[in-house]
């Protein structure tokens, strides 16, 4: 079993393109599944001999130990894939993961921050030294390009087109897509370059937005500045990935086509991005019942909205 992960993280990485985080995740799932094994059956476990009773097990098992539906929804799918792989190898006949049900996710909207609070939040940093500068531009390309904090941190100087207001980004992998950036944050990332912690780039590229001894910014990093002065919202700190579903809510809001929408965010499916729908849905609504004078609740908690 070990000898097969090692085989699926080295195809994650040469084949798949996939990032250094997904590796970790994978990884770690997988060993997982193979610690649940070990002490189930309290001998060695190769891949044929787990059948979808197992990985059944495996999902009550995570579930007595209060894990997330959302984790254990994840982990399956690390298993899935774990097991296509092998398939594909010719290691293994069936995929016992296949024949398992999803776990139910509760259903809950993204955390978007309302356009005020976002124009806010790209002002915070203030001053003129390397680091606010930098903290900046990173706010506002975030929120302009919706890229994800791993497609932040792996973007280039070479990337940007000026010119146009346009920006290569590297999803999930290795896709590659092209991008508007506006001119705010266009003017941040040229005012970042302007300061000492922009330096010479390597055969990977001149990274775009660097730490204070120049290397390239981690995504954890990124986690930590977003953290940092978002923290100083009404509403409380976000990740990140909050100014990516701000910035498709906002297009949609602001009359975007959702086809557009998810060229930009890069999703694979339609239904993926049409999420945004229901979030603006349900911000529209709470609008209306805050403001409409017909509107008000009644004893029984619904509303005189007909």
């Amino acid at each position: 079993m070990e000898d097969a992960i090692r085989a699926f993280v080295t195809f994650l990485e040469t084949e798949r393109g996939a990032s250094r985080e997904t590796i970790r995740s994978y990884r770690s799932d997988l060993r997982q599944f193979l610690s649940y094994l070990a002490a189930s059956s309290r001998h060695a476990v190769s891949p044929e001999m787990v059948d979808p009773l197992a990985v059944r097990g495996y999902l009550a098992w995570l579930d007595q130990n209060k894990e997330k539906k959302s984790s254990q929804a994840r982990k399956l799918a690390a298993l899935r894939s774990f097991y296509r792989f092998l398939a594909r190898e010719g290691r293994i006949s069936r995929n016992p993961a296949a024949e398992v049900r999803t776990p139910k996710q509760p259903q809950h909207l993204p955390r978007v921050l309302s356009k005020d609070d976002a124009n806010a939040l790209m002002e915070f940093p203030e001053g003129d030294d390397a680091a606010a500068v930098r903290d900046r531009a990173i706010l506002e390309t975030l929120y302009s390009t919706g890229a994800r904090v791993g497609e932040l941190v792996a973007m280039n100087l070479e990337d940007l087109n000026v010119a146009d207001g346009l920006v290569r980004l590297r999803g999930k992998g290795r896709k590659e897509r092209i991008v508007p950036i506006g001119t705010v944050a266009l003017e941040a990332l040229q005012a970042c370059h302007a300061t000492p912690l922009a330096t010479e780039g390597s055969d990977q590229g001149t990274p775009l937005f660097r730490n204070k001894r120049g290397g390239r910014l981690t995504a954890r990093s990124v986690e930590r500045i977003v953290a940092k002065y978002s923290g100083r919202l009404r509403e409380g700190r976000i990740s990140p990935h909050a100014l990516r579903h701000s910035f498709a809510t906002h297009l949609l809001d602001e009359g975007a086509d959702l086809r557009a929408i998810q060229e930009m965010l890069g999703h694979a499916s339609l239904s993926t991005t049409q999420k945004y729908t229901h979030l603006a849905m349900d911000r529209l609504m709470e609008v209306y019942d805050r403001s409409h004078p017909r509107a008000r609740r009644t004893a029984e908690g619904e509303t005189d909205r007909p």
